[in-house]
């Protein structure tokens, strides 16, 4: 959200982040849900007009964008039930990182720090 939202102190390091890994040449992915957490906040604040390009923006730099299923869904309850500090979204992300054999994350979000199976890579 930082990358595509209003301006944010941490939209920088965001933007050097992917800068970085797309330099490196690293594979980035993104998962439906993640465009389903843009999309709920721009209906929400109504921001309508954002919402294609910040699709259009996510779409352009990510390799593939990873389904849910209810695999996921069953997961990320699993998830969330032995594990403290972690919300609902976040255990969601780590169940399609999981059965995509994802191991590690780009993102502000302290909450990924309590799954240990994932390393966070803070930008």
């Amino acid at each position: 959200m930082y990358l595509v939202g209003a301006e944010h102190p941490n939209r920088q390091r965001a933007k050097r982040a992917i800068e970085g890994a797309v330099a490196k040449e690293e594979r980035l992915v993104t998962s439906v849900e993640v465009l389903q957490e843009i999309l709920h906040r721009y209906v929400a604040i109504d921001r309508r007009k954002a919402i294609e390009p910040a699709f259009q923006t996510l779409l352009g730099l990510v390799d593939e964008v990873l389904d849910l299923s209810l695999e996921n869904l069953l997961r990320a309850k699993s998830i969330s039930l032995e594990t403290d500090g972690l919300s609902a979204r976040d255990a969601l992300h780590i169940a399609v990182m999981e059965r995509a054999s994802i191991g590690r994350i780009l993102s502000f979000d302290r909450g990924f720090d309590a799954w240990t199976d994932i390393e966070r890579i803070a930008p």
